[in-house]
This record gives C-alpha cells, sequence and structure tokens, in this order.
C-alpha cells in the first residue's frame, strides 16, 4: 500500500507523541514504586539511566533493570546499621572558676553552687560486623565511656560494651550481647575514582535511619589536607551529606558494600564529609577485637605534596632550598624519632619506599601505616640533587597525654 506524503507525516506524528506518553508513563510508575518510596530521607535526583552502574559496578553502563540500586542496597544494609548513645562524665569550667577565693567568700566555704562534673550525652553511628554482635563506630563517639546504648533498626535496645578506641584512625569497636543479627557485606576501596556513586547511612541530627547520596568527590586526602593532623588516614571525600549523628556509619558503593566508615570531623567542611577507607578501619576494628589496643609504626616527618608555589612557600617558611618542582618533601623531623635517628633530614625530597616510587604523601603514609612497629623502611631521598638511600627502624606512634 502506497502512503501519501501527509500520511506518512501523521503516522510519524503519532508513533512519536505515543513513545512520549510512554516514556511519561514510565517515570510516573517509577515514582509511584512502593520500593522506591520506602527511601523517605534520601536526598538524591534519579540518576540518567546512562550513569546508572550495572551488576559489575561499571560507570556508564546501562542498566534499566538497576534503576532503584540504592532503594535495594539501603535495604540490604540498613537493617545492620544501629545508633549509638554514649554518655559521659567531663569536668564542669564553671564549676572550677568558682574555686577563686573571692566567689568562694560569696557563696560560702562549706556551699558547693555548681557540681563539679557535667553530664554530656551524644549520639552517633554504627554498623555490625558479626552476627554474635561486633560493632565499629568512630572513636569520638563512644570515647572517655565504657558502656553505650545501641539501638537497632527493629526497635531493640541494648548495651554496648566498649572493647577497644583508637583515636589515631578514629576507629571503636562494641560488643552486644545478641546472635543472628544481621551484618554488612565489606567491599573494596583501593580502586575507588571519583565521579562514582556513595550512599551513607546513619542517624544525623538524631534522625533514625537517614540516607543521602552524593559520589566520591576525591580518594587519598592526607588528614593534613583534611585539618587533622592527629590522624593517621587517607580520607575518601564524598558530597554525600554527613552530618553529626552520621559518625560511624557505613558509606556504600552502588552494590550496597560498605567502603567507608562516616567521620564528621569537620564541622565547617560543608557540602563535604569524609569516610575512613573500610580496609584501614577493618584492620584496626580486628586488632582492637583481638589485643584491645592499636600500635601505629611511626617515622616521625612531617610531608607535604610538592608544587611550584609550595616550593618558594615552604623554602621561606624553613628557610630550606628546594630545588624540585614535583614530589613529596620532608617539612620537619621530629626530634629523638626513627627519621632523626635514620638520618633523614628537613629538606629531602622522597623518591622511593622500599624500593617503589612514590608521588605522593600519601602513598608513604600506607605503606608505613601496612608495616609494622619494628620494621626497616628503605626511604630514597633527593638531597641536594644526590639520590641517598637511608633505613630507617619504624617506631611505635607515641600515645598523646
Amino acid at each position: 500500500m502506497k502512503l501519501s506524503l501527509k500520511q506518512l507525516a501523521v503516522y510519524v506524528f503519532l508513533l512519536a507523541f505515543g513513545c512520549g506518553a510512554g516514556l511519561f508513563g514510565s517515570r510516573y510508575l517509577l515514582l509511584k514504586n512502593p520500593s522506591f518510596q520506602q527511601l523517605k530521607n534520601v536526598t538524591m535526583a534519579s540518576p540518567p539511566e546512562s550513569v546508572v552502574p550495572s551488576s559489575n559496578g561499571a560507570i556508564g553502563a546501562t542498566g534499566g533493570d538497576n534503576v532503584n540500586f540504592i532503594a535495594t542496597a539501603v535495604q540490604k544494609v540498613g537493617p545492620a546499621v544501629v545508633r549509638i548513645n554514649a554518655t559521659r562524665k567531663v569536668a564542669n569550667p564553671i564549676s572550677d572558676a568558682l574555686k577563686n577565693p573571692l566567689l568562694r567568700r560569696f557563696f560560702g566555704e562549706d556551699e558547693q553552687p555548681i557540681p563539679q562534673e557535667r553530664i554530656e550525652r551524644g549520639t552517633g553511628s554504627g554498623f555490625i560486623l558479626s552476627e554474635d554482635g561486633e560493632l565499629i563506630t568512630n572513636a569520638h563517639v563512644v570515647a572517655d565511656t565504657d558502656t553505650v546504648q545501641v539501638t537497632l533498626k527493629d526497635g531493640r535496645s541494648l548495651e554496648g560494651k566498649v572493647v577497644g578506641v583508637d583515636s589515631v584512625t578514629d576507629v571503636a569497636v562494641v560488643k552486644i550481647k545478641a546472635n543472628n543479627l544481621p551484618t554488612v557485606k565489606l567491599g573494596n576501596s583501593q580502586n575507588l575514582i571519583p565521579g562514582q556513586w556513595a550512599i551513607a547511612i546513619g542517624n544525623p541530627l538524631g534522625l533514625d535511619n537517614t540516607v543521602t547520596i552524593g559520589i566520591v568527590s576525591a580518594t587519598d586526602r592526607t588528614s593534613t589536607q583534611v585539618g587533622v593532623p592527629d590522624k593517621r588516614v587517607s580520607f575518601i571525600q564524598t558530597d554525600a551529606a554527613i552530618n553529626p549523628g552520621n559518625s560511624g556509619g557505613p558509606l556504600l558503593n552502588a552494590q550496597g558494600e560498605v567502603i567507608g566508615v562516616n567521620t564528621a570531623i569537620r564541622a565547617d567542611a560543608q557540602g563535604l564529609g569524609f569516610a575512613i577507607p573500610i580496609e584501614t578501619a577493618a584492620r584496626i576494628a580486628n586488632e582492637l577485637f583481638t589485643k584491645g589496643r592499636v600500635e601505629h609504626p611511626f617515622l616521625g616527618i612531617e610531608m607535604a605534596d610538592l608544587s611550584p608555589i609550595k616550593k618558594q612557600q615552604i623554602n621561606q617558611e624553613n628557610q630550606i632550598n628546594i630545588q624540585q618542582d614535583a614530589g613529596i618533601v620532608i617539612k620537619g623531623v621530629t626530634d629523638d624519632s626513627p627519621a632523626k635517628r635514620g638520618g633523614l633530614l628537613p629538606g629531602d625530597v622522597i623518591q622511593k619506599v622500599n624500593g617503589k616510587p612514590v608521588k605522593i604523601s600519601a602513598q608513604v603514609q600506607r605503606v608505613v601505616e601496612s608495616s609494622k612497629v619494628g620494621d626497616i623502611l628503605a626511604i630514597e631521598v633527593n638531597r641536594s640533587g644526590k639520590i641517598q638511600t637511608f633505613k630507617v627502624q619504624s617506631g611505635a606512634y607515641p600515645e598523646r597525654k
């Protein structure tokens, strides 16, 4: 049958209209999908089909059947996420001020108008590692307390014993008495690429089981870059909302695997959150459960990643003469430290550690942290244009007093 040009134009119009209506209808059904509606607290925009992860996690693969991947991930992990309520006694600074003799005469020598201690309460998150009640959270959530109250998603509230705390990595472990508990699945954070999906679950601001979503915005953020130089962690950076109360909760990939432990360590980090890589957190948790404490290898050097501008700034501040525009410079060496005894000096530019080239300070930090106290590390440096190698025996990270 022959069609006139006018008839053909009408058929094309009807076909296009029908496809558009079908697309609109499918989008409407998506919004009405009950499983999607379970995410009441998710802050997100529906991802385009072209960037929804496939079942193997590849970015850019089509995933029409995975359009609810966030809901699926949350349903897997949500039951294993807990709320942790901690109480601790802290010194009351007002009470100390009232020890002034003039104020004591005003109130009376025998009168104590203000209690010497006050009760401080805090809420954080955690997640279950084992069916018999081993949990992981942040050290700052449970610091200075022996027991905490752990609330499960099913409503049960149990007393938890704080088994160990490691302030250097901000990781702590808690044990509750229970069996057949839901657990998380640990993933891999070593090969994360900025732009991959990141899902955070926790109890921010006391709002239980809140889910936020974003992307991994950077990896290998050093403690110094993040603004917490007393920590020893190469952080994952994400734009998924992490607020007070999220601390200790899991950061997930698109498959619902835990890739990090969220930590709200920067109150001023608006729009940015940070997480401890799961490999670091799991290793520390294992040592805390088995030994009750963690020994961290320590060299005693302060490092910085070089750039032309950074080089000029470091030379001026430290009165040294670095020539390279790239690399890892040693800004300072702690007195009576393994690095000092091993011969390292400010101004040395690290080239290799144990024969492997390093380009950023986070790589050096990872090598040191993955070694054991007492191990000897071969550190190759460029010192005023001359390549030298120094053998440094790591010591134990000094405890803060």
